[in-house]
């Protein structure tokens, strides 16, 4: 008998149960934690060119009502994010005629309150509620139309394309649109705050010219008036004169 194989054999046994002891006793790899609230902020940071977009959804809280919305309702949401460039492109002074509550639909016509895919936008019925909208469905509606991966979206007033989700995962959709949504109802033929007409002034041209009418009318009874007293003056005097005479 060998007895080098029968000092190794036992050997080998104990090495092996000493790693299976080792490996046993280390710590099992921790699971993953649950994943942290939407934040959408968060999400047009990353992308990188929505800085003015952001200030709006800070400045209106519609940011921090979306955050809410979205981390608790099982509809979901889909919000359409100007560009940058988007807001540069308006003409000067767009955003600044706007009241604040004008600002704050402005902002909500941006976001509505169910989550669309963007093969769901091609299919949608139009013309698909708002957070502008409100409980009425027949205002500051978005319209989509499209086909393969291209969707088109129309507010009535401008109209533009649907591109690069920055995100498209339930509970929330966040597009890119390199136009700002102006809804029809408040940049079309019927806005919100219309220009009220001027008052017409007391001294405009018709009351001149009915001014002058007047005086126009008036001026042939003036001027008979004028020549009666005068024979009545004459025929006066001549009765004076004439008993003068027989006086003297």
């Amino acid at each position: 008998m060998d007895i080098t194989r029968l000092t190794i054999a036992p050997l080998l046994i104990i090495a092996a149960l000493l790693l299976t002891t080792e490996t046993s006793a280390q710590p099992a790899a921790p699971a993953p934690g649950p994943a942290g609230p939407i934040n959408l902020t968060a999400i047009l940071e990353k992308g990188g060119q929505f800085t003015t977009f952001i200030h709006l959804l800070n400045i209106t809280q519609v940011g921090s009502q979306v955050n809410i919305q979205v981390n608790s309702s099982s509809e979901g949401m889909t919000v359409f994010a100007p560009t940058d460039n988007a807001f540069q492109n308006l003409k000067p002074g767009t955003l600044n005629k706007l009241s604040a509550d004008e600002q704050v639909k402005l902002i909500l016509y941006h976001v509505s309150p169910k989550f669309y895919s963007l093969d769901d936008l091609l299919s949608v019925s139009n013309p698909v509620r708002t957070q502008a909208s409100g409980r009425d469905n027949g205002v500051y509606g978005l319209n989509f139309t499209g086909q393969a991966n291209q969707v088109n979206v129309s507010t009535g007033y401008v109209e533009t394309r649907v591109s690069n989700p920055l995100r498209q995962q339930r509970p929330l959709a966040v597009y890119v649109v390199d136009m700002v949504l102006l809804p029809g109802e408040m940049f079309g033929e019927h806005k919100l705050s219309p220009v009220a007409p001027a008052p017409k002034s007391p001294s405009s041209g018709v009351s001149d010219d009915s001014n002058s009418t007047k005086k126009a009318a008036a001026s042939p009874a003036d001027k008979s008036g004028s020549c009666e007293r005068k024979v009545g003056l004459g025929f006066v005097l001549g009765l004076v004169f004439l008993c003068l005479k027989f006086l003297f």
